[in-house]
């Protein structure tokens, strides 16, 4: 294994990088997401994980159920505590998409998970669907 040194300064192992990151639990898995092809730097489709990365450089790349989008602000020179990961990089991803069962429902509408409707209910949501009085 090749140290940070060999690496050259300001450099370093794309799955290194995310690991010591903490987007991953472990090399390995950073291994096998860039290996999946879906990873980019500077819009560049990677497929190897012993890609050197550097400073200034921004990472595409599918976390999740999320794209995560981030600018790389210096190289990792260990795992520590997530704050000190979260110095390693600038988070440029936009704002996750508001919860859609958080929002509240449109007129007419019930809730998932709310149960069945009263009869009362019903007679309710059937005169609002024909456009009648309530």
């Amino acid at each position: 294994m090749p140290s940070s040194e060999a690496e050259g300064p300001g450099t370093q192992r794309l799955d290194r990088w995310l690991w010591f990151a903490r987007f991953l639990k472990s090399r390995a898995l950073a291994a096998k997401l860039v290996a999946s092809g879906k990873m980019r730097i500077n819009g560049e489709r990677i497929s190897k994980a012993s890609r050197l990365v550097r400073t200034g450089d921004v990472l595409t790349f599918p976390l999740g159920p999320h794209i995560r989008i981030v600018r790389i602000l210096a190289p990792g020179t260990r795992r520590g505590p997530a704050p000190e990961a979260q110095m390693l990089y600038e988070d440029l991803s936009p704002p996750a998409p508001a919860d859609p069962l958080a929002a509240p429902a449109p007129s007419g509408a019930r809730a998932r998970g709310a149960g069945r409707p009263t009869k009362a209910a019903r007679r309710e949501i059937d005169k609002f669907r024909q456009g009648g009085d309530l």
